[in-house]
C-alpha cells in the first residue's frame, strides 16, 4: 500500500499536540481551543497529546489510537519539538500512519490573533508621541529556523498593526531578552509606557507569566481559544492533509513532516 489514502470510515484524526505546562490554568485553554477547532470541524476526531507535564501524554494518545493521524503541533516555530520530538513519537507508533502538520506560525491567521489580544489589553496604535511599538514574546529556541519563524511572526504583526514596530524577543535559548528588547525600543525614543508585550504563546504558563510581568505598558493575554488560531490549527491540518494526498509520496507509517 503507498500513499496517504483517507480511510473510507472517515477523515485521518487531528492530534494537537501541545508543549503542556503546570500552570492551572494552561491545560483549560488548550482544551477550550480544541473545542472552538470541533465545533468549526463537526465530524473530525480532535485528539490531543502533550510533550510533557501534562496529561494525556503524546505517546500515549497515539497508542490509543489507529489508522491515519495528522500531528498539529501548537507550537510557533521549527524547533527541536517539531523537527526531532514529533517524528520520533510518530516513528515510536508504528501502527499508524502519519503526518507532522507545519507550527502554527508564521502565518497571517496568527498575526490576527496576536493583533487581537493587544487591543483586548488595552493597546492603540495611534500616532502620540513617543509612538507605540511591540515586543513580541516567544519561548525561544536554539534552533536558528524557529527564530527566523519568529522574525516572521513579528514582521506580520507589524503589518496587521499598521506598521508599528514590532520586535521578537525570548524567554529562554535565544537572544534579545524581552529586557533587552524594551531598552532597544526605549533607545530608539519608544515611551515604554506605550510599549507592548505581545504573548507568542497558547496558553498561561512559567515563560507567559514572565514576560507579561515585564512589561511596561500592556501585556497581552495568550492566544487561548482565539477563533484564528481555531482556524490555523485547521488550515495546518489541510495543509498537511492536502500534501500527503496529492503527493502520493509519503510511505505507510512514515513520520513525514509537511514544513
Amino acid at each position: 500500500m503507498h500513499g496517504f489514502r483517507r480511510p473510507a470510515a472517515g477523515p485521518p484524526a487531528l492530534v494537537a499536540v501541545a508543549h503542556g505546562s503546570r500552570h492551572p490554568g494552561a491545560a483549560p485553554a488548550v482544551r477550550a481551543l480544541l473545542a472552538r477547532v470541533r465545533a468549526l470541524r463537526p465530524g473530525l476526531p480532535v485528539h490531543l497529546g502533550h510533550l510533557e507535564l501534562d496529561r494525556p501524554p503524546l505517546d500515549g494518545t497515539l497508542a490509543a489510537l489507529r489508522g491515519e493521524v495528522v500531528l498539529v503541533p501548537l507550537l510557533f516555530g521549527r524547533g527541536y519539538h517539531v523537527s526531532h520530538d514529533l517524528p520520533a513519537a510518530l516513528a515510536a507508533a508504528g501502527h499508524l500512519t502519519g503526518r507532522i502538520a507545519a507550527p502554527l506560525g508564521p502565518h497571517p491567521l496568527l498575526a490576527e490573533a496576536l493583533h487581537d489580544r493587544l487591543l483586548e489589553a488595552g493597546f492603540r496604535a495611534g500616532p502620540q508621541d513617543g509612538g507605540p511599538a511591540v515586543v513580541l514574546a516567544a519561548a525561544g529556541s536554539r534552533a536558528p529556523r524557529s527564530t527566523g519563524d519568529t522574525t516572521r511572526i513579528a514582521r506580520l504583526l507589524a503589518a496587521r498593526l499598521g506598521g508599528v514596530p514590532v520586535v521578537p524577543a525570548y524567554a529562554s535559548a535565544a537572544a534579545p531578552t524581552v529586557p533587552d528588547a524594551l531598552r532597544t525600543l526605549a533607545a530608539r525614543g519608544h515611551d515604554p509606557r506605550r510599549t507592548a508585550v505581545a504573548a507568542c504563546f497558547t496558553a498561561p504558563g512559567r515563560f507567559a507569566d514572565r514576560c507579561a510581568a515585564l512589561a511596561p505598558g500592556p501585556a497581552a493575554a495568550p492566544l487561548g481559544d482565539h477563533p484564528a488560531l481555531a482556524r490555523l490549527v485547521l488550515h495546518r491540518y489541510d495543509q498537511a492533509l492536502c500534501a500527503a494526498t496529492g503527493s502520493g509520496t509519503a510511505p505507510t507509517g512514515a513520520a513525514t513532516v509537511a514544513v
